[in-house]
């Protein structure tokens, strides 16, 4: 493995622990901070979610970088796949978020976002899975350097 790929591999684990973790702890708490109404925390959850969430293709950006000689291998077509499906996924929990936070600054008390509750659940929680399958890609199907 070349100096550069070593550079790339750190870049891409480090842009890993360092991005997706906290985009998942902020999409699985802004459900309990909209059922309380706590406009605050969960305007500040949607932009800690917007900044990490673009932050996150860093990861995608030093992977491909990274195995740029096997970009044709099936687990890293899979795995890019699943990034670009979480990718998008995140997109919809972004605007989500900014509507529970229009709804809940809003004066109407039927705006009580409940909506979004569940989807920014759902959507979290799959967005995290589709993570998971793709660390078992990487650890158990890449084949050794």
């Amino acid at each position: 493995m070349s100096f550069l790929d070593k550079v790339l591999l750190w870049l891409h684990i480090a842009f890993a622990i360092f991005t997706i973790g906290p985009v998942a702890a902020l999409t699985g708490a802004t459900p309990r901070y909209i059922r309380q109404k706590n406009v605050e925390v969960v305007r500040y959850l949607h932009r800690g979610t917007r900044i990490f969430g673009f932050l996150t293709l860093g990861v995608f950006l030093f992977g491909a970088l990274l195995g740029r000689s096997a970009l044709g291998a099936p687990y890293l077509s899979v795995s890019m796949t699943l990034f670009i499906v979480g990718a998008v996924l995140l997109v919809v929990i972004d605007r989500d978020q900014g509507t529970a936070v229009r709804a809940l600054s809003s004066e109407t008390p039927e705006d009580d976002a409940k909506v979004q509750t569940g989807r920014i659940a759902a959507f979290g929680g799959i967005v995290s899975l589709l993570w998971l399958v793709i660390l078992v890609l990487m650890v158990f199907f890449n084949p050794p350097h």
